[in-house]
């Protein structure tokens, strides 16, 4: 007992020992030297006056922005005509019963994270109220509507989750209902038109909100009211996707283990996990996406508008871009529902009677079309929008060409996924031969290899594509602003999501077909007495189960596929949104680019050691996250032995799945709550630190996540449909080489769907909550003097750590006591 009790204690000497060394490494004279309280900060941007017309185009800015709010509002249309659709498609009763229990079991979580959401917006409150009231000293009606703002922003995030979570549990049974005649066609035409409802409605929304605070919210309110609305769809897409990736995770690997303690089949009815599973695919591969995709889109603008205000001295350029930006936008929408509606007619003509395709091959010339619809789409637009900035006549296609290194990025990362991830690819078939031989290791051993191969290519790939957008930034940009080249990656990153309804589309494909295969083996439908003639006498055909079992199964190899192509777009533009985000933290710190640029260099230690520290705090959330999910997986898997009944019964009771729901649920919330306030604290330390140590900080944490993100996510995806394979191609399910495919996907599991995905969130909350935080340090440092706010960062330095303690030690594997006579307590004595 005392060593125990040594140990623990000794965990936190290093805490705070971190925090003296605040007070006494750290130079003194590193914030003795900063500029006063920043007067060119976000806080203080204000927009120009958009009703002027714009140069040799005889139009007013604002009236083609609120013609943009017309497009919005079509997109919406179309995805609730979409939704309307679905719900109204066939559908046998068991399969919706099987649905609605996953969409009531979606909704409790839903509801329990929406209030969870409020209070951990009540610490960025505090900030805010900080922020704005006492150090900005904004009147108390605008520091308010900076806080509804927010509240806005993870309403948004929260709302679209919502949406997406609903027309995937409609979708599910009707893509189940569809496959019993036998055919593929339907099996993609439905969970592909629900992605496109998610992915217009999703845009559209976000457009919406963006262009009503550029419209009609008063110049002086716009900035702020962006910064608070960026800040809230932050924190809510990084709850949502942390939370929904533990929650997911943990389901999942509790449901998969007992595939290979009991030898029962995929989605086994009498398995208490499977409904759990089923909840956690739209937890973690719906809502999470679906948050994360609208908060993407939204802190990548916030951005592009800072930038535009602080680095373009002309307010009639400021004009200019900011109404081409969004012009830009809307015209994206336009073109992703084109491209949807002619590779839906073409697809229809080339697959509707087809006995069989691969279903991978009509997503991929989606992605391809819109690329190429979109690219064509940004130069006309940009031709006839800004023929002439500031008297230069070629920088339309100038612009326009770095964007399109953004959409190529959209396009061809997907197409560098496949190649380590999809069921066609060498690195996935070399998974599955090494664990022909070699078992679960050489499984594990190729999948690290196949993530870690996919890192290279694709920062190769990003590095060439940002490195092609500076080099047009270097004609004729100078003039115009300051900094031109971290105007060309902010546009790389708004490219990236120039088909975004797409994007959204072809990711969320994913959870439907994941969860219309669950549905099939839950309704029991081939057990049904006199099943075959009902289907006929109702529904006008005879159902083809074996055929309807083979594509579901083909068809969410697809899925697995197409999830993982959308991951590391969205991850680019975390990294190369946040890169633009941060400079305007630098523009703020070194007054407009004139002072303090020496610390901005490996020279300036302080700077060196926030690069050592960003990349640590990366390595620690992977931990922690996949911690939370490891233990919460023990525990389900501990409940799920316990009580799963093989003999006897039909399904496993609704009370046992309910159990396991709520194991996920209550490690999701403990997991998240360590997650959240560490990074909080952890933002706040290094800010009130030093703020140079605090810029090489953001950089860190962009650079380093920006790797080990796409290795998580490309290693998992490449355990995936390793399992995969084993199951549809080569049909040896219940085999050892499958057993060890099953320890490969969990293993992958939380690397895909849990550590890498929240990553992106965490980036942008980061880099934009420290956009306040920093200018607050800065503030009080000269309103208060260094020593204040060195005290205040060893304070929120111990209170991070405390966090990070928390995150494994109240987060362990507690064994319960072994009971007499089992020999079989741990799944591992089962195996």
């Amino acid at each position: 007992m005392q060593s125990i009790w040594f140990r623990r204690r000794s965990a936190l000497i290093l805490p705070v020992l971190l925090a003296l060394a605040v007070l006494f490494i750290i130079p003194a004279h590193g914030l003795a030297q900063t500029p006063g309280a920043p007067a060119a900060g976000d806080a203080n941007l204000i927009m120009p006056d958009l009703s002027v017309n714009l140069p040799q185009l005889g139009v007013n800015g604002r009236s083609l922005l609120i013609a943009g709010l017309g497009v919005c509002a079509l997109g919406l249309l179309f995805g609730l005509i979409t939704y309307k659709k679905l719900r109204d498609l066939p559908v046998h009763a068991a399969m919706r019963e099987v649905s609605e229990l996953i969409w009531e079991t979606c909704k409790t979580y839903l509801f329990t994270q929406g209030k969870f959401l409020l209070v951990l917006e009540s610490f960025v409150a505090v900030i805010i109220v900080l922020y704005f009231g006492f150090f900005q000293h904004f009147d108390a009606t605008k520091v308010i509507v900076i806080l509804l703002f927010s509240l806005l922003g993870i309403g948004g995030s929260y709302g679209v989750a919502w949406y997406g979570i609903r027309i995937n549990t409609f979708a599910n049974s009707r893509t189940s209902f569809a496959s019993l005649r036998g055919m593929p066609f339907p099996c993609y035409k439905i969970p592909l038109q629900a992605g496109m409802s998610i992915g217009m409605v999703l845009i559209s929304l976000e457009l919406l909100i963006m262009l009503s605070i550029l419209l009609f919210m008063p110049g002086d309110y716009a900035g702020p009211c962006f910064i608070g609305f960026a800040i809230g769809e932050s924190l809510g897409a990084a709850a949502l996707r942390v939370a929904g990736g533990i929650f997911t995770k943990i389901a999942d690997i509790g449901s998969d283990l007992m595939k290979i303690a009991f030898k029962i089949k995929e989605d086994d009815a009498r398995n208490p996990g499977v409904i759990a599973d089923c909840a956690g695919d739209n937890a973690g591969d719906s809502v999470g996406p679906s948050a994360d995709g609208f908060e993407t889109y939204g802190v990548t603008a916030v951005a592009l508008i800072s930038f535009i205000l602080l680095a373009v001295k002309d307010p009639l350029v400021q004009v200019q871009l900011l109404v081409w930006i969004f012009v830009v936008g809307t015209a994206m929408i336009i073109a992703s529902g084109l491209s949807y509606f002619i590779n839906e007619s073409l697809a229809k003509a080339r697959y509707e009677n087809a006995k069989k395709f691969n279903y991978e091959a009509p997503l991929t010339f989606l992605v391809r079309l819109t690329s190429v619809i979109s690219i064509a789409t940004t130069y006309i637009v940009s031709y006839f929008l800004i023929p002439d900035i500031a008297g230069d006549t070629t920088l339309w296609w100038k612009l326009s060409s770095v964007i399109t290194c953004g959409t190529l990025a959209g396009a061809v990362i997907p197409e560098l996924v496949k190649v380590f991830t999809s069921t066609d690819s060498t690195h996935v078939r070399e998974v599955v031969s090494s664990s022909k031989e070699g078992g679960a290791s050489l499984n594990v051993l190729s999948g690290l290899v196949a993530g870690n191969f996919s890192a290279f290519w694709l920062g190769l790939a990003i590095l060439l594509l940002m490195g092609t957008a500076y080099g047009f930034s270097l004609y004729g940009l100078d003039p115009l602003m300051v900094a031109p080249a971290v105007f060309a990656f902010g546009l790389v990153a708004f490219g990236f999501l120039s088909m975004g309804p797409v994007t959204i589309a072809v990711d969320s494909y994913g959870p439907v077909t994941d969860n219309a295969q669950s549905v099939y083996e839950l309704s029991l439908i081939e057990d049904i007495p006199n099943i075959k003639h009902e289907i006929q006498a109702k529904y006008g055909f005879t159902p083809d189960f074996e055929r309807a079992k083979e594509n579901l199964e083909e068809n969410d190899g697809a899925g697995n596929t197409f999830k993982a192509t959308a991951k590391p777009v969205l991850i680019g533009t975390a990294v190369v949104g946040a890169t633009t985000m941060t400079f305007s933290i630098i523009v703020a710190l070194t007054n407009h680019l004139t002072t303090n640029l020496e610390k901005l260099s490996i020279l300036y230690p302080p700077f060196l050691l926030g690069l050592l520290g960003g990349g640590a705090v990366v390595y620690w959330f992977t931990g922690a996250s996949m911690q939370a999910v490891t233990t919460g997986a023990y525990s389900a898997v501990e409940f799920i032995r316990k009580h799963i009944k093989l003999d006897g019964e039909a399904k496993a009771s609704v009370a046992d799945s309910k159990a396991v729901v709520a194991i996920c649920t209550k490690y999701a919330q403990k997991g998240m709550f360590n997650i959240f306030l560490a990074t909080f604290f952890a933002t706040l330390a290094f800010a009130f630190s030093e703020p140079f140590l605090f810029i090489g900080y953001l950089i860190s944490i962009a650079f380093f996540g920006l790797y080990q993100a796409i290795f998580m996510a490309n290693a998992g995806g490449a355990w995936d449909n390793a399992k995969k394979i084993v199951e549809t191609e080569l049909k040896q399910k219940g085999t050892p080489l499958h057993d060890a495919t099953v320890v490969g996907d969990t293993v992958g599991d939380p690397f895909k769907d849990t550590s890498s995905v929240a990553l992106n969130p965490i980036i942008k909350f980061t880099t934009l909550f420290g956009l306040l935080a920093v200018e607050l340090a800065v503030s009080l440092a000269d309103q208060e003097g260094v020593l204040l706010t060195r005290i205040m960062a060893g304070v929120f330095l111990l209170a991070a750590m405390v966090f990070v303690y928390r995150s494994f030690y109240h987060m362990r594997i507690v064994p319960a006591p072994k009971e007499a006579g089992d020999e079989t307590h741990t799944l591992a004595a089962s195996l």
